[in-house]
């Protein structure tokens, strides 16, 4: 319980840091870039990239910061590409997505069935169970009707979506940009001097 809180307390700290803020800045410019490239097929299913920065974010700085960082990117998001009225529960989505991301990422190794549980909770809890009930609630659809398409849909992008974000991960960490930006991985071995 108390690495737990402590998940919480070294994320809130980060918000301390100036390459946070600067880091969380670039990553909502990334955000907004890849939302061009968003595929929207119905009312209530869209495909797109636009939520790797909020991941990226969730693992270098955690869920205090991810949270906040998702929250502010909805609601920025839908403001400067509105699909229908601005409604609160995705933006509750968005930030509850953030909590999950960055409770499992956050200094931790990077592993893949730490990223596929991740995934697996914000698809199934928040993407199918809250956003269902959103749809139905903003276009009149029924739960039930809309249901098994959204299910269908997060399950078959699940792994793809992990292993996307696997891969982003350890190619930053393959490549030395965590090391550059003063990022440390648990799990990753360091060198030893040469005697």
């Amino acid at each position: 319980m108390k690495k737990f809180a402590a998940l919480f307390t070294d994320s809130a700290q980060e918000f301390k840091n100036v390459r946070t803020i600067a880091l969380c800045g670039l990553f909502a410019a990334l955000a907004f870039v890849l939302e061009s490239f968003s595929i929207q097929l119905t009312n209530y299913i869209k495909i797109g990239f636009s939520g790797i920065p909020n991941e990226m974010v969730d693992f270098l700085f955690g869920p205090v910061v991810g949270c906040i960082f998702a929250a502010v990117m909805d609601v920025f998001k839908w403001m400067v590409h509105p699909t229908g009225a601005y409604f609160f529960g995705y933006t509750l989505n968005a930030f509850l997505a953030g909590l999950i991301y960055g409770s499992f990422l956050y200094k931790k190794p990077i592993r893949i069935w730490r990223i596929l549980a991740a995934k697996l909770l914000v698809a199934i809890i928040i993407n199918v169970g809250l956003g269902t009930l959103w749809n139905s609630m903003l276009y009149g659809n029924a739960f039930w009707a809309i249901l098994p398409a959204r299910f269908i849909k997060n399950i078959v992008l699940w792994p793809f979506n992990s292993g996307v974000l696997y891969l982003i991960l350890k190619i930053l960490e393959i490549s030395g940009v965590f090391r550059l930006m003063n990022i440390y991985v648990p799990g990753k071995k360091r060198k030893a001097s040469g005697r």
